[in-house]
């Protein structure tokens, strides 16, 4: 075989081994070329729901090829989009009336960034300042690195960057530093939204927090008039227990984001979904009120189409009991971890299980790192660590004892790579 062309994502070619061909994906499994099984204890980025391939999902896509293929969304609308609009409404926490499309999770973000500015611009309000959690990740755009982490992901970029506040995370101890520095930065009425990702913060290192925190940084923003954006992108549809994260905080957020599940992984499509007074902010017979923001692919028939039949899925099957249990399971096989001086910060939430492997070492850049990564692979398990820190986030189709085989070769990895050191 030829040398590959492909430029792959989060990948320094100079040191990383060639990617292996994938051919066949069907449940919890990814197949290579030469047959080769490999259990996707990661969703292929937290993406997958109930399974690779999931047959309802494949058969809506094939069904939706029949009848449409791309529509321009401006100006035109079909069904597809209509009806998941008004499920997603009647599925989201109360108050999230109108559902714009995009592509992606950066999409979703963006457009809820440029919501919620437009917002306070068009009822002519002066407030322009984003607050963003530490530790967080909302993508790679040029706006969704700026509300993020500053750091390795995108130091090379940083001119073209725009200033953010920062409050810290919620660590066991700085709770009240947290929601003292947000209500400090709000005094001033110029803070016009506070993005976060709701009780988990996903390539930050998997950091959790309790959905109190959020119930109070929610109280701080209605009390200061500062809009309340979260990124559900990852920890939507399930991932944390309950169909949104906000849930178990009892919030309703005024914008909410959504993607990767939301086609049960099988297709890209994104939904940013605002209040009824975001969307009037921007109703207006003055057309520079107009949102403008648009994709190519908007609102893709065929995507919505597979987002729908996901929606059947929840509707239809026990899939609220299969996360259940898979809570449960991820909860009771990482306990065998508890007293393990190789491993620290042992947190669950919902599916979601991580770890962190004691090491001289730590962050995203630990050489741990990608020696870990080849060490499953070996052992046909996809897992992809951040830097020392060793997360599950699988499918929920997935069984007890495949998940036994996943947490063994944790705890042999450990070993390999010397943790505790």
């Amino acid at each position: 075989m030829s040398r590959s062309a492909v430029w792959h994502p989060f990948t320094q070619h100079a040191t990383e081994p060639a990617a292996p061909l994938i051919a066949r994906t069907e449940g919890a499994y990814v197949e290579t070329a030469d047959g080769k099984r490999i259990l996707d204890a990661i969703s292929s980025w937290w993406v997958i729901t109930h399974g690779h391939r999931h047959p309802k999902i494949v058969e809506a896509i094939r069904n939706a090829t029949e009848t449409l293929d791309q529509v321009i969304f401006a100006g035109l609308t079909h069904e597809p989009a209509e009806q998941l609009a008004s499920a997603l409404v009647e599925m989201a926490p109360a108050g999230l009336d109108w559902v714009f499309y995009s592509d992606s999770g950066s999409t979703s973000v963006e457009v809820a960034l440029k919501m919620a500015l437009g917002f306070h611009r068009n009822n002519g309000d002066a407030r322009t300042r984003l607050v963003v959690m530490e530790h967080s990740y909302h993508g790679d755009t040029i706006g969704t690195m700026s509300v993020g982490a500053r750091g390795v992901f995108n130091a090379a970029y940083d001119p073209l960057l725009f200033e953010v506040d920062t409050i810290p995370f919620p660590a066991p101890g700085r709770e009240q530093e947290t929601l003292d520095r947000f209500e400090a930065l709000t005094r001033d009425g110029k803070a016009a939204a506070l993005i976060v990702e709701p009780l988990v913060l996903g390539a930050g290192g998997m950091l959790m927090y309790p959905a109190q925190r959020l119930t109070e940084l929610k109280q701080i923003a209605e009390r200061s008039g500062t809009l309340l954006i979260a990124d559900e992108v990852m920890t939507g549809w399930g991932r944390t227990g309950t169909m949104f994260a906000c849930e178990q905080a009892g919030v309703s957020p005024d914008i909410l984001c959504t993607s990767k599940g939301l086609t049960g992984g099988s297709m890209p499509l994104a939904a940013t979904l605002a209040t009824e007074a975001i969307f009037q902010a921007h109703l207006s017979t003055d057309r520079a009120k107009t949102f403008f923001h648009s994709s190519s692919y908007t609102a893709n028939p065929i995507a919505c189409a597979a987002a729908l039949a996901n929606v059947a899925l929840w509707r239809d099957e026990p899939v609220a009991e299969r996360v259940a249990a898979l809570s449960r399971m991820q909860a009771d096989k990482l306990a065998r971890f508890r007293n393990d001086e190789r491993f620290e910060n042992l947190r669950t939430a919902g599916t979601i299980s991580a770890l962190d492997l004691r090491v001289g070492k730590a962050g995203y850049l630990a050489e741990v790192g990608p020696k870990l990564r080849a060490f499953f692979l070996e052992r046909d398990l996809l897992v992809r660590p951040l830097g020392n820190v060793i997360y599950v986030l699988p499918p929920y189709c997935v069984t007890s004892g495949e998940l036994d085989r996943l947490y063994d070769a944790v705890d042999e990895a450990a070993e390999l790579a010397g943790g505790g050191g």
